[in-house]
């Protein structure tokens, strides 16, 4: 038998390759020992793996030992129905008490699960190397789909697309920069780094697997970066009365720039940044903005007025390009509410001890990103209006709120790298009819506390359209009430919206603590003519039903 590859092979989809080894050390010799490798789960970062030993003579195998290497950088975080030693990159594999008995014609495995993306080398079973019988690889992969901007910064661009296929496995993917190709990224997400402020780039990816062969590039996107922090004054302030005037007088390009301390007021601006001069407000984590309100007589709709001051913790009203950087908003009726207000950055920020929701993208606030920012202990007077990320409004209050043919047209929105909860009284995301083509990626949500008082009973409510949802982690245990991971509903509104309609849920992480139903449950499907899609590289656990109740797309 010729000596090949010492590799084991994988499939990037869940597929099983055989290979064969030499004949093993704890059996006769004709005996004949084949290991399957087979990825039953592939995410962003990591997959689950089962490895299949088969017995293929009329002799019996009584204990087996399976060796490999798995590349730098990709850990094994979890194995089962084996006992396991590793090494540094090494790892061993022997036999556990039940399974080391290999009839003929029968087998055994063993599974584990890892954080990166390689997949073993080396392989060896009973001390011998595993070899495979198939011809040199000269299939390239499929060429990557689906190539998006996930974010936007002064410096950098995050990018995401949908996983190639390939015969014997995708290792790893090449973005093209203007012509300029990076190293491969292991992964179907990457943030490129060293860009210029206010700049267009375009991009494609191309797919690459173990032998080097490579797809065609995708189709191109162009983005453009955001503008550099304004170049207008920076203004230092240490008190509340400070602060009440700089969000007054601040102009395009100013920043202003939050001593630490409590800051007791009621603090909005109506002052407008523009693209290349957007206006900040920074500060540490221990410059905390604290509203006691309300108080003084509300108008009929929300709008700044003399002598009423609405509770809020930090708001923009009819005041686009703010970027909003790392200080607190606590103990406050609403914690950052962005009214009217396109392109608004929240960046590093902690939202905690809120009476109704944490941040809410309002009255056609399109453009808006959450990101790296915690959100938890909101709804503590009224649980069901503690919504963590509230994106755009009820169709009930497009009365008020409803500015762009009569919806709220929040749109665009994107809620990146948060964690929302624990404690968070209503849906940690609840994504309003109306609303179009954001993206809930990277998110960690904790869902006790859920108080299941109308309907909060989920991580995100998707009543909104073409979201794509990625990437997102969640987890729930009592107390609380918890009926689904993810929810989508499709009301009836004036103006019609296909609302509900055209989400796609990827690569997300649902443990649904043995409460929930299912990780992503679609009330109806029936007004949508692009139709929501859950992709199989989900994963659930905890669930009395299972991922989804529509059909899963491979």
């Amino acid at each position: 038998m010729a000596t090949l590859r010492r590799k084991f092979l994988a499939l990037a989809t869940a597929g099983v390759l055989s290979l064969i080894a030499a004949p093993a050390a704890h059996a006769d010799p004709t005996t004949d020992l084949h290991v399957g490798f087979e990825q039953t789960s592939i995410w962003a970062t990591g997959y689950t793996a089962t490895v299949t030993l088969t017995n293929d003579s009329p002799t019996a195998v009584d204990g087996w030992t399976i060796e490999f290497d798995l590349p730098s950088g990709t850990r094994i975080t979890n194995s089962w129905s084996s006992q396991r030693t590793t090494t540094g990159d090494h790892h061993r594999f022997d036999n556990a008490a039940f399974n080391g008995l290999v009839s003929p014609g029968g087998s055994r495995d063993f599974g584990f699960t890892v954080t990166g993306l390689g997949t073993p080398l080396d392989c060896t079973v009973n001390g011998a190397p595993c070899q495979d019988g198939t011809p040199p690889d000269t299939e390239a992969p499929t060429v990557p789909t689906g190539l998006r901007v996930v974010a936007t910064t002064t410096g950098s661009v995050t990018l995401g697309w949908n996983a190639a296929t390939d015969d014997t496995g995708v290792t790893g993917y090449l973005v093209e920069r203007d012509g300029t190709r990076a190293q491969p990224h292991p992964g179907t997400e990457v943030t490129v780094t060293g860009l210029a402020a206010d700049t267009e780039y375009r991009f494609t990816v191309s797919a690459e697997d173990a032998a080097g062969n490579r797809s065609a590039a995708s189709t191109s996107v162009s983005v453009r970066t955001l503008p550099a922090r304004g170049s207008g004054a920076v203004i230092d302030v240490g008190t509340a009365d400070e602060l009440t005037a700089a969000l007054a007088s601040v102009q395009p390009g100013d920043t202003i720039a939050l001593a630490p301390g409590e800051y007791r007021g009621s603090f909005r601006s109506t002052n407008a940044g523009t693209a290349q001069q957007p206006i900040t407000i920074t500060g540490p984590a221990d410059a905390v903005l604290v509203n006691p309100g309300p108080s003084g007589t509300a108008p009929s709709c929300p709008a700044p007025e003399p002598g009423w001051n609405s509770g809020y913790g930090f708001w923009l009203y009819e005041a686009p390009h703010w970027m909003i950087e790392g200080f607190t908003v606590a103990d406050s009726k609403k914690g950052i509410v962005i009214d009217d207000s396109s392109h608004v950055t929240i960046d590093g920020v902690r939202v905690q001890r809120i009476d109704d929701e944490g941040v809410h993208f309002r009255k056609s606030s399109s453009d808006g990103v959450i990101r790296d920012s915690v959100v938890e202990h909101t709804g503590l007077a009224q649980p069901q209006y503690g919504e963590g990320v509230y994106i755009g409004s009820a169709v009930s209050n497009w009365r008020c709120y409803g500015n762009t043919g009569g919806a709220d047209r929040s749109d665009r929105v994107q809620v990146l790298d948060n964690r929302i909860g624990p404690w968070v009284g209503a849906e940690h995301i609840d994504v309003k009819e109306g609303t179009f083509g954001g993206v809930i990626a990277g998110n960690t949500f904790h869902g006790q506390g859920l108080s299941g008082q109308n309907y909060a009973d989920s991580w995100v409510d998707v009543k909104g359209v073409d979201y794509l949802i990625e990437g997102n982690t969640g987890d729930f245990e009592s107390p609380g009430v918890f009926a689904h991971g993810y929810e989508v509903h499709g009301p009836t509104t004036s103006p019609a919206f296909p609302n509900g309609c055209g989400n796609v849920w990827r690569n997300n992480h649902s443990d649904l603590g043995g409460v929930g139903g299912w990780a992503v449950n679609v009330t109806t499907q029936s007004r949508c003519d692009s139709p929501n899609i859950v992709y199989a590289s989900n994963t659930v656990s905890g669930a009395t039903n299972g991922l989804t109740n529509i059909p899963v797309t491979p």
